[in-house]
């Protein structure tokens, strides 16, 4: 099994987990996964639309950016970078995961997934995986893990700012 690499950030407020999703965003590309766990009402959803915000503003781009909640995925095109957002909390059996064309995007595309505990055993070893909880107040915290390989020097200027 692979070491992984773990960052633990205090996200006071929404504005918090929206600089934390906008400072991501640069740090991504083609293939990568961010797995998105938490509560309803934890910040996923805050977090990605910040995140995919930034990468649409990056070339240029603004666009609504609505929950997939309804319609399961949302794509967006940034640049050459298709990014992916999906929703999968209405989701009953993993193999519907299949009927979405999730798993070929998690190859060529960025993918911001909610929900990931509906997938099973399908998420990608290489995903960074992204536990919101609550905090004090209306805080939150956000712990980021994934393999060393990939993710430590990711996390590494996540961490120093």
């Amino acid at each position: 099994m692979a070491t992984c690499a773990t960052l633990t950030l205090p996200l006071p407020d929404a504005q918090a987990t929206a600089r934390l999703g906008a400072r991501l965003a640069p740090l991504l590309g083609r293939a990568d996964v961010l797995l998105l766990e938490g509560a309803i009402g934890a910040g996923k959803t805050h977090f990605a639309r910040a995140l995919i915000l930034a990468r649409l503003a990056a070339v240029g781009r603004r666009e609504d950016v609505p929950s997939p909640t309804f319609t399961l995925v949302q794509t967006y095109e940034a640049g050459d970078l298709e990014v992916w957002h999906a929703d999968l909390y209405r989701l009953t059996r993993p193999d519907e995961i299949a009927e979405l064309g999730l798993e070929e995007a998690f190859d060529s595309a960025l993918c911001l997934v909610e929900w990931p505990d509906r997938m099973a055993d399908l998420a990608p070893d290489t995903a960074l995986r992204l536990s919101f909880r609550p905090d004090a107040g209306e805080g939150r915290v956000v712990t980021l893990t994934g393999p060393e390989s990939r993710w430590a020097p990711v996390l590494a200027r996540l961490a120093n700012g």
